[in-house]
C-alpha cells in the first residue's frame, strides 16, 4: 500500500511537489520560502529551495474557477441522489403499487414518478447507471443485466412479499412487521428488510461503481481528446468546464451532491442516505477518524492537478479515493454483520434490529463487488465471492436470517477484513 504525505501552504493555496521519494510513495513537501526543491517524478532539482516544474494551486475548499465563472457542475449525480432519496423515503408505503416504484427507479423523462417537478422533467434515472461503469461493464453486458434485474427484485420483493402482510406478525417463514425497540420493522419471511437491502446495495452499485470505476477511470477521463483539450484549455460547448474537469467533478457529486456546501462537505457529513451518510459513520469511529477528510482531500488536490496538467498527481488521489470508499463499505458490512450478531446473542434476542442490521450488511456485502483495489482494475470481491458471501449469510436454516449463527456471521466478517488493513474489532465498534 502506498502512503502520501502532504503539506500545504496555508497563506498561498499553493501545493508543491518535492523531488523526496522513496519505496512507500511520494512526500509532497514545500520549502520554508513556499518554493519547492523538486518534482513529483523525483527528480533531483539540486537540493535547493528553487523551482523546477509548475506548482500546483490547490484551494482550501472544492472551489475551481476560469475567467471568474465556476468550473464546478455535478448536477446530474445530485438529481439521481435525490430520486434515491425519495424512492426510498416511499418503499415502506403498502398503498405503492410495483408500477408506482419501479417508475421512479426507472424514471423516463417527463414521467409523474416524484412529487419533486424537478425530478419528473429530469431525463436521469437511476437504474440506467446502476451496474453501468466504463472499467467494470462495458464489456459485460451479462453482469450488468444480473445485477439490475437482483436490485430490481429489492422492489418487486417488498410489494409481493411485504406489503400484503404489512398488518401480520412476522415469524419465521413468514413475512410480515417485527418490533425493534419502539421501532416497527418490515421483514420477508427470511428476516430480510428490503429497504435496507436497495438502499445499501445502491451504494456500490451506483455510487461506488460511477465513482471509482468510470468517473476517475483514465479511460473516461483520457478518453479520445480529453487529454489534449485539457492541456490547451477547451472547454465543453456553452461550458466554463473542460471534459476533464468535469469527469472528475462528477465522481465528487456522488459522494457530495446533496451537502448544504458542497465546496466544504465535512461541514455537514450525513446529508443523504447512501455515500455522504456512510463515510460520514465511518469517520465517527476513532478507528477511521479522518478516513472524510482523506477522501475529501484527495478528490480536491486531483481536480486541482487537473487544472494544473499533472495527470500522474491525479491518478495517485484517485488510488487514494478509491482505497478509501472500499474501506468505507468493507467497514459498514463488518460493523452491521457483528451488530446483528449482538443483538441476536442477548438473553432476549432483539430479533427486529438484528434482522435490521443484517440486512444493512447484506446490501454493503453486495457493494463489495464495485470496490476497487488501488493500481489494479479489480475490486475487493468478485461478484461471485460476494454472492457467496450472501448464501452463506442465508443457509444456515430454510428461515434465513431467524437461523443464521455468530460462526457465521464472525467468519464473514474475517474474511472480510483480511483484504484491509484493519480488523474486525476495529470495524465493528
Amino acid at each position: 500500500m502506498r502512503k502520501f504525505t502532504y503539506s500545504l501552504m496555508l497563506f498561498t493555496g499553493i501545493f508543491f511537489i518535492s523531488c523526496s521519494s522513496d519505496d512507500d510513495g511520494i512526500d509532497i513537501t514545500t520549502c520554508a520560502d513556499g518554493v519547492m526543491n523538486g518534482d513529483e517524478t523525483g527528480v533531483d532539482c539540486g537540493g535547493s529551495c528553487a523551482p523546477c516544474e509548475t506548482a500546483i494551486e490547490n484551494p482550501t475548499n472544492y472551489v475551481f474557477t476560469r475567467d471568474g465563472q465556476n468550473t464546478v457542475s455535478f448536477d446530474g449525480q445530485t438529481t439521481r441522489i435525490k430520486m434515491g432519496q425519495e424512492l426510498l423515503s416511499t418503499f415502506n408505503v403498502p398503498t405503492n403499487s410495483l408500477q408506482k416504484l419501479t417508475g421512479m427507479f426507472a424514471h423516463e423523462e417527463g414521467a409523474d414518478d416524484f412529487e419533486d417537478a424537478s425530478l419528473n422533467a429530469s431525463d436521469k434515472s437511476l437504474r440506467s447507471k446502476v451496474a453501468a461503469s466504463a472499467d467494470y461493464f462495458s464489456t459485460n453486458a451479462t453482469d450488468q443485466a444480473l445485477i439490475r434485474t437482483k436490485v430490481d427484485g429489492f422492489i418487486s420483493a417488498q410489494v409481493n412479499e411485504v406489503y400484503p402482510n404489512w398488518e401480520v406478525a412476522a415469524a419465521a417463514g413468514t413475512a410480515g412487521q417485527i418490533a425493534d425497540g419502539e421501532r416497527t420493522r418490515y421483514v420477508s419471511g427470511q428476516g430480510l428488510e428490503y429497504n435496507q437491502l436497495f438502499a445499501k446495495s445502491l451504494i456500490g452499485s451506483l455510487m461506488a461503481d460511477q465513482m471509482l470505476n468510470n468517473y476517475l477511470s483514465p479511460s473516461v477521463l483520457d478518453e479520445g481528446e480529453n487529454i489534449d483539450n485539457n492541456d490547451e484549455g477547451v472547454v465543453e460547448e456553452g461550458k466554463p468546464y473542460t471534459t476533464m474537469e468535469h469527469k472528475w467533478d462528477e465522481a465528487y457529486g456522488y459522494a457530495y451532491g446533496l451537502n448544504a456546501d458542497p465546496s466544504n462537505p465535512n461541514a455537514d457529513l450525513g446529508a443523504d442516505s447512501f455515500l455522504n451518510e456512510y463515510i460520514e459513520r465511518a469517520d465517527s469511529d476513532d478507528d477511521f477518524s479522518g478516513i472524510a477528510d482523506e477522501i475529501f482531500q484527495a478528490f480536491k488536490l486531483g481536480r486541482a492537478a487537473i487544472v494544473a496538467k499533472k495527470y500522474d498527481v491525479r491518478d495517485q488521489q484517485a488510488n487514494i479515493i478509491r482505497e478509501n470508499i472500499s474501506k468505507v463499505i468493507a467497514i459498514r458490512a463488518i460493523y452491521y454483520l457483528q451488530g446483528g450478531k449482538s443483538k441476536l446473542s442477548l438473553e432476549t434476542p432483539n430479533y427486529g434490529g438484528a434482522f435490521h442490521s443484517l440486512s444493512e450488511a447484506y446490501g454493503f456485502i453486495y457493494s463489495l463487488q464495485f470496490t476497487r483495489k488501488p493500481n489494479t482494475g479489480e475490486p475487493y470481491f468478485s461478484k461471485s465471492e460476494t454472492e457467496a458471501f450472501l448464501t452463506s449469510l442465508l443457509e444456515d436454516g430454510e428461515n434465513g436470517l431467524w437461523d443464521v449463527t455468530p460462526d457465521t456471521l464472525d467468519t464473514i466478517s474475517e474474511a472480510i477484513a483480511a483484504r484491509f488493513d484493519f480488523t474486525v474489532a476495529q470495524a465493528a465498534e
